[in-house]
This record gives structure tokens, C-alpha cells and sequence, in this order.
């Protein structure tokens, strides 16, 4: 389907944290074979931070490159909308750390948004219907998602720990455009959930897999019936999902073609050619929460044509999900955001077991 109305993303701006922690060294604290970490999950490194950096460093170096990237001028932004689950404060929203660092004040729309990984969909959702709307007065939106993924200690969730942020600036569509018909579900589950004052999140993991599946049948299932769903897949170069760890993504793409009656053979290829190709960053930074699937549509977008389709299913528990689609306007392989975060992989400090034993004292104590 088509609009008049074309708005998208005009500028990106990608940041991790400065550590990475292989999943071997995981292993070895763990006293488990690695491959328990790396061919179960399908993660190899996690990003982690370093005492000088959090939610709010990661927000600001992903928005400060998204602007330098756009080359617009700071008055031309009437929104600004962060996505979270890492909050470091109950009222005050990420969006003004934001706007007190570009020194942005005036006519100017700012809150965060709060709904675990599906966040940063919802966040850009309002952007485009913002956008759309006419309410925007000719202004553009400034949109992140950031978050730490940290667990407890020798939790089942440890080595799917990350941490990442991705901004968009959200008006002319000289990157990607977006298409206003998505596709949504939700219902409330318990399948992941951290009550304010608890350091850590609390996870029922066969919970959470169940709900990821039904909710990605759901979605799916709402743009074509069972039995056309394998034509309608083919429409698109690359499917992105949210990506709490691959393995999962992987499941649940198999229960899809299961429940539409597709060939097992032909959902295997298709996965690896097109939801697995767009993972490269995800498995080096590992469960970025609410910028997970972001990272995995920009990952596509390097590799994807002008006038080229893709499909982003965002998931986030307690529980939500939408499909967006989205239009490549050019080639993004040589961008300037995707060099930054090419070199920020190849130079951050990649430690060992010792070193992430001595933060993890620190990120304890302090949460």
C-alpha cells in the first residue's frame, strides 16, 4: 500500500559501549563449554560499558552522530522522543538529558516512551504519525533508543547481555521510507519484568519464547493468510526482528512457516539468506533491548538497493509487537554511520574474564 504522505528516516546515528566481552571468556567464569553460549544462542560478543558510560552516554553519542549525519540545524526539530528500559530516573525522561546536551529548549515536543524492546518502535511510530499528522509544523523528529542489558550474576540471561543505542532524525525519507500501515498485537503476560527498586530483571524464558512466537504469528498472519504468507514473504529482500538473543529469532521464524504449512527447507533458506543476514552487529553487541531491532534494520539497510523492501517485526514483553515496512530510498554500504560503527567494533577493548568479573563489582555496587 502507498500514501501521499511519505516521511521516513533522513539521518542515522548508531553507538556502543566501549567494551566487548567474547562469550568464551563467559564461559570460562561459568565453567560451561562455549558453545553452549555461541551455537545455542547464536551470540559471540557482548557489549558492555565502562565507568564513564550508561544509558545516557549511549543516547547522546548515537544523537550527536545522527544530527552531524543529517547536517540539518538544531531549530528544525519540533520532537524529541526517547525509548527505554534502562531509565535512570522514575520522571524524568531520557528525552532531557537529550535536549539539555543539544541545549534545545523552545516549541518542542519531548517525553520518553516505555513499553521493554517494543519501545523503540513505538517511539518511532509516533514520530511518523507526528509527521503525517501536519501537526509537525514542517519541523523533523529526533528519535533514540538506548538501553543496558544487565543481568544477575550467573543468571540464564548473562550471556545474552548487551547494551547500544540507535537515534534516527524522522522527516524526508532520504534514507528509508516508512510505510503508515503496520500490523500490531498485544496482551498482557508476565513474561519479563523488573518492579521499580530491583536491580535486575526478572525472566520466565519459556514464557517469554512463547510469547515471542505467538505474537510474531499474530503479526504475520494479519498481512496475508496462512496459505499466501510464503508468496507475500518473498516480496522482501530482508525480514529484521527484534533480537534478545538469535537462537530465539530462529525458533520462532521456524514456528511461522510451521503454523503456515511452508516447507521446512524453503523457511530454512530464507531465514539464513534474510533474517539471519541482518544479525551481523546483533551477535557482536548483543540484546540492546529497545534498539535491538534497529540495529538489525540498519545492519539491512547496507545491503539493500533503492526501491527495496523490508520487513521489521518488533517484540517487546509484557506484551506488544507491530510489523513496519520499510522502503530503501539508496545504498547505505558506505554511509558514514555505518563506518562509525564498524570502527567503534573494530577499536573498543575487548576484555577478558578477569577484567569483566572486577566491572561486574562495580556495576553491582552502584545499581
Amino acid at each position: 500500500m502507498t500514501t501521499n504522505n511519505e516521511f521516513g528516516i533522513s539521518a542515522i546515528g548508531l553507538a556502543i559501549p566501549s567494551y566487548g566481552l567474547p562469550l568464551q571468556e563467559l564461559a570460562k567464569i561459568r565453567n560451561t563449554d562455549a558453545t553452549k553460549f555461541i551455537d545455542g544462542l547464536g551470540c559471540e560478543v557482548m557489549a558492555l560499558c565502562n565507568s564513564a558510560e550508561n544509558v545516557v552516554t549511549l543516547a547522546l553519542k548515537a544523537v550527536q552522530r545522527a544530527l552531524d549525519n543529517w547536517g540539518g540545524k538544531l531549530e528544525d526539530i519540533g520532537l524529541v522522543v526517547a525509548a527505554t528500559e534502562s531509565s535512570i530516573d522514575m520522571s524524568r525522561p531520557l528525552s532531557s538529558w537529550v535536549m539539555q546536551e543539544l541545549n534545545l529548549k523552545g516549541n518542542i515536543r519531548s517525553y520518553e516512551v516505555k513499553h521493554a524492546c517494543y519501545g523503540g518502535t513505538v517511539a518511532l511510530r509516533q514520530a511518523l504519525e507526528w509527521k503525517i499528522s501536519g501537526n509537525s509544523k514542517n519541523k523533523v523528529a529526533l528519535v533514540v533508543a538506548a538501553d543496558v542489558a544487565l543481568y544477575a550474576q550467573d543468571h540464564s540471561g548473562e550471556p545474552t547481555q548487551g547494551a547500544g543505542a540507535v537515534a534516527f532524525i524522522i522527516g524526508e525519507p532520504n534514507i528509508a521510507s516508512i510505510n503508515p500501515i503496520s500490523y500490531y498485537w498485544s496482551e498482557s503476560q508476565y513474561d519479563f519484568w523488573r518492579p521499580v527498586g530491583d536491580k535486575y530483571p526478572e525472566v520466565n524464558g519459556r514464557l517469554s519464547l512463547t510469547c515471542y512466537i505467538n505474537a510474531m504469528l499474530n503479526c504475520f498472519t494479519q498481512i496475508a493468510p496462512k496459505h499466501e504468507l510464503q508468496n507475500y514473504l518473498q516480496e522482501y529482500n530482508y525480514i529484521c526482528c527484534h533480537v534478545p538473543f538469535p537462537k530465539m529469532v530462529h525458533k520462532a521464524f521456524a514456528k511461522l512457516g510451521q503454523f503456515c504449512n511452508i516447507d521446512p527447507l524453503f523457511v530454512e533458506s530464507l531465514y539464513l539468506q534474510r533474517v539471519y543476514a541482518t544479525m551481523d552487529w546483533n551477535r557482536k553487541i548483543g540484546n540492546s533491548y529497545t534498539a535491538s531491532l534497529w540495529f538489525a534494520v540498519a545492519n539491512a539497510l547496507t545491503k539493500m538497493q533503492g526501491q527495496q523492501q523490508l520487513l521489521a517485526f518488533s517484540y517487546g514483553s509484557g506484551c506488544g509487537a507491530e510489523i513496519l515496512t520499510l522502503k530503501c530510498v539508496a545504498n547505505q554500504q558506505v554511509a558514514t554511520w555505518v563506518r562509525q560503527l564498524e570502527q567503534d567494533l573494530t577499536q573498543r577493548t575487548i576484555i577478558d574474564a578477569a577484567h569483566y568479573l572486577e566491572i561486574r563489582k562495580s556495576y553491582d555496587s552502584s545499581l
